[in-house]
C-alpha cells in the first residue's frame, strides 16, 4: 500500500470514513483513496460536497491529525484539531499580554525582516542560474534583489526609535502603519521583479488576490491557502492561538497569528515553487469562471506538500521545511513566554 501522508479530498460527493487502521474515500461504490493512519499527517478537504464520518473525525483528532478545510480557489475556511490542543494556558496567556508590550512590536519586525529577507533571497536563487545564459535578465534580478533587502535598513531604523529601544513604550498599534508601507513598497519591487522570470506567453498581469482568474495567481492563491494550514498546525502545536496575532489586525474570525507566521514562508514554499512549476512548462487548466480544474488543483497541491518536505540547511542541519516551521513557531512560543531573549526569523539559503 503506498505511504500518503497528507491525504488531499477534491471529488464532489466522496464520503471519508475509517476501516480498521486506515482512512478511505470514496465516492458511492468506488474507492478514491486510502491512507494508513500510521502514517498520515493532514488531511485536506479541498471541494464542496464531501462528507466525513464521526468515526474518521475521532480517530484523526486522538492522533493529532488535523482536517483542513478550503475552497477551490484556495480560501481555508475551517480546520479540526484534537480539543486538548487549546489547553495551553501559560502560552496563550503570554500571547496576548504580549501585545501591548514591546514583544509584540519585535515579534512583528522578525516576521517583517523574514519575509523581506526571503524575498531577497530568491530573487538571488532565480538570478544565479541566468548568469551566463541570460546576463541582462541577471543584473536586473540583482538590481530587484537589492532594492527589496534595503528596506530592511527602514526595520533597523524603527529598532532605534526611542521609543522601541530598551526602555521603550512602543506597541505594535502605534507603528503599524509604517511597518505596512515598508511591507507593501517591497512587494512591489518583488512581484514586479517575479514577474521577469516567468514565460512571457502567460501575459501575467502582476499579484492579485481573491477573484483572480489566471493560472499563475490561481497557483499562488490555492498554494498560499496548503501553506496557511501547514502553519495553523505549527501554532496549534507550539500552544499558541492562531487567532491572537501581532500585524494583522484583530477580527472575528482572522487567525491573525496565522497570517503573521505565514510571511516568512511564502516565499520559499510557495513562490518557489510556483516558479518551478510554471517555468518547466506545466501549467494549470482553467474552467470557465477561471478556477483551477480538479486534477490541476491536486497535481499542484502535491508539488506544495512535497515542496514542505525538502530538506534545507539551518545552521549546521539539515531540515525539512515543514520541521523548520514547526520549530519556528515554538520558537515564537518560547519568545513570547520570556523564556529567550528575542525571535529570530527563518532565512532561506539561496
Amino acid at each position: 500500500m503506498t505511504i500518503t501522508q497528507h491525504l488531499i479530498v477534491e471529488e464532489y460527493g466522496a464520503f471519508i470514513s475509517k476501516h480498521s487502521e486506515r482512512i478511505i474515500v470514496k465516492r458511492k461504490d468506488e474507492k478514491l483513496a486510502q491512507a494508513p493512519l500510521l502514517h498520515l499527517e493532514s488531511i485536506l478537504i479541498a471541494s464542496m460536497g464531501v462528507s466525513i464520518s464521526a468515526d474518521a473525525v475521532r480517530e484523526c483528532t486522538e492522533r493529532g491529525i488535523p482536517i483542513h478545510f478550503m475552497s477551490s480557489t484556495g480560501t481555508p475556511y475551517a480546520s479540526l484539531y484534537s480539543s486538548g490542543l487549546t489547553g495551553t494556558v501559560i502560552t496563550r496567556r503570554a500571547q496576548l499580554t504580549a501585545f501591548n508590550d514591546r514583544r509584540g512590536l519585535f515579534a512583528v519586525l522578525a516576521f517583517i525582516t523574514g519575509k523581506l529577507q526571503n524575498q531577497t533571497n530568491l530573487l538571488k536563487y532565480m538570478s544565479k542560474y541566468r548568469k551566463e545564459t541570460a546576463p541582462d535578465l541577471y543584473e536586473e534580478l540583482r538590481l530587484r534583489a537589492d532594492e527589496v533587502y534595503a528596506h530592511l535598513a527602514e526595520i533597523d531604523q524603527i529598532t532605534r526609535y526611542p521609543e522601541v529601544c530598551q526602555e521603550g513604550t512602543a506597541t505594535i498599534d502605534q507603528l503599524r502603519g509604517e511597518l505596512l508601507s515598508i511591507e507593501g513598497r517591497a512587494a512591489q519591487k518583488y512581484w514586479s521583479a517575479i514577474k521577469l522570470v516567468l514565460p512571457e506567453e502567460l501575459n501575467w498581469p502582476g499579484r492579485k488576490g481573491r477573484g483572480a482568474t489566471d493560472p499563475i495567481n490561481g497557483a499562488l492563491n490555492y498554494g498560499y491557502g496548503i501553506l496557511y494550514g501547514q502553519v495553523e498546525r505549527a501554532i496549534v502545536l507550539a500552544g499558541l492561538d492562531p487567532y491572537a496575532g501581532f500585524m494583522h489586525v484583530d477580527r472575528p474570525g482572522k487567525p491573525s497569528l496565522v497570517l503573521d507566521l505565514i510571511e516568512e514562508f511564502r516565499q520559499t514554499v510557495v513562490d518557489r515553487c510556483v516558479l518551478a512549476y510554471f517555468n518547466k512548462g506545466q501549467r494549470l487548466a482553467m474552467d470557465a469562471q477561471g478556477r483551477i480544474e480538479e486534477e490541476s488543483r491536486r497535481r499542484f497541491a502535491e508539488k506544495v506538500l512535497e515542496r514542505l518536505e525538502a530538506a534545507e540547511r539551518v545552521g549546521k542541519e539539515h531540515l525539512t521545511l515543514r520541521a523548520i516551521l514547526q520549530r519556528q513557531a515554538r520558537a515564537v512560543a518560547g519568545y513570547l513566554r520570556e523564556e529567550r531573549e528575542m525571535y529570530e526569523s527563518y532565512t532561506a539559503a539561496w
